[in-house]
């Protein structure tokens, strides 16, 4: 079946056996009493459930019924139930978003290893993505069953959700650090962090410059970024920096300014590419978890699928598809 081999491979890319150790560490289960199920088999069913972009965990759930090869990759043996939604949902409690983020700097790591990344330009942005609840009636500011979702307006809407915050390497196009807030966290609060996450990463190259929109534009994160011995290329709003000759964008998203920083700031949409695999191919619109830890575990586990599509692809001598998911267009299980 030839969706199975090409999950097979994408699981193959991630190092399996570093995956099974970091789970077991984190998960901290007894080797007394009844054995647990699969700890990487879980595992294996969470990228499935983003890379084919199942929307619900009974529609996977239902999916592993009827799927023997299925079964088989997530390594459920003859005679065992599928992980039903409570297993996940345990599984996911017990490793945490520490463990995924370990996952991630693992495949990171891989990727700067062969030559992959380059990193000396990085991008900052933030999409956002949908609660899985409705508004509270007594307090429209949050969510009902989700009470850590915020509003944030959304062209002409105000839609309750989550603002998953990156950074990017614009060569490459991966993404080098994540950090999910509520909807509401200004991009200015969260670029510190998120850009201490991202550089401090980089070992064979240092990053020289960091490209931003509008959002960034502030003293504290020209300062940041400058701290950590790069340049920011974020343009200025027409209220700050008056007659000076600076970078700025116009309404028609025009640059306008000295010449080297216009022909940084093109390679901004690099991060907006990356945001709309992540969400066409990755299933980081197809939120079902509740709560801004369960949140940030979807977001990593989207960005491990990413990962290790691109992994896959190098291992099979095509490194000009480390960007395509090309092999996951065509899942046919659910239709």
């Amino acid at each position: 079946m030839s969706e199975c081999n090409a999950l097979y491979d994408l699981f193959q890319a991630l190092d399996l056996g570093f995956v099974e150790q970091v789970l077991e560490r984190s998960y901290g289960r007894k080797r007394r009493g009844r054995h647990p199920r699969s700890l990487i088999g879980q595992f294996k069913t969470e990228l499935l459930k983003r890379v084919a972009r199942i929307e619900g965990y009974d529609e996977l759930h239902r999916l592993l019924w009827n799927e023997e090869d299925l079964r088989l990759l997530c390594d459920i043996k003859e005679g065992e139930k599928p992980y039903h939604p409570s297993i996940l949902s345990r599984f996911r409690k017990r490793i945490g978003p520490e463990a995924l983020e370990e996952i991630m700097a693992h495949c990171l790591k891989h990727l700067d290893r062969i030559g992959v990344l380059d990193a000396r330009t990085v991008a900052l942005d933030a999409a956002f993505i949908k609660a899985y609840s409705r508004r509270d009636p007594n307090d429209s500011r949050r969510g009902l069953s989700d009470i850590e979702a915020r509003l944030r307006k959304q062209g002409g809407n105000v839609t309750l959700g989550y603002g998953v915050h990156l950074a990017v390497d614009t060569k490459s196009e991966m993404p080098l650090g994540v950090i999910v807030q509520p909807a509401n966290t200004n991009e200015k609060k969260a670029a510190p962090t998120l850009l201490k996450k991202a550089i401090k990463r980089r070992r064979k190259r240092k990053v020289r410059h960091v490209v931003a929109d509008t959002q960034y534009s502030s003293q504290a994160v020209r300062e940041e970024v400058k701290r950590l011995r790069a340049k920011p290329v974020i343009p200025y709003p027409r209220n700050q920096a008056k007659g000076k000759r600076v970078l700025r964008v116009d309404r028609k998203f025009r640059s306008h300014g000295p010449a080297s920083l216009k022909r940084l700031y093109r390679r901004r949409p690099a991060v907006e590419r990356v945001v709309s695999r992540l969400k066409t191919y990755f299933g980081l619109r197809q939120l079902r978890s509740r709560g801004l830890r369960n949140v940030s575990l979807h977001v990593l586990l989207c960005i491990i699928a990413l990962l290790a599509n691109a992994l896959s692809a190098i291992k099979q001598g095509l490194p000009h598809k480390m960007r395509s998911a090309i092999h996951f267009t065509g899942l046919t299980w659910r239709r």
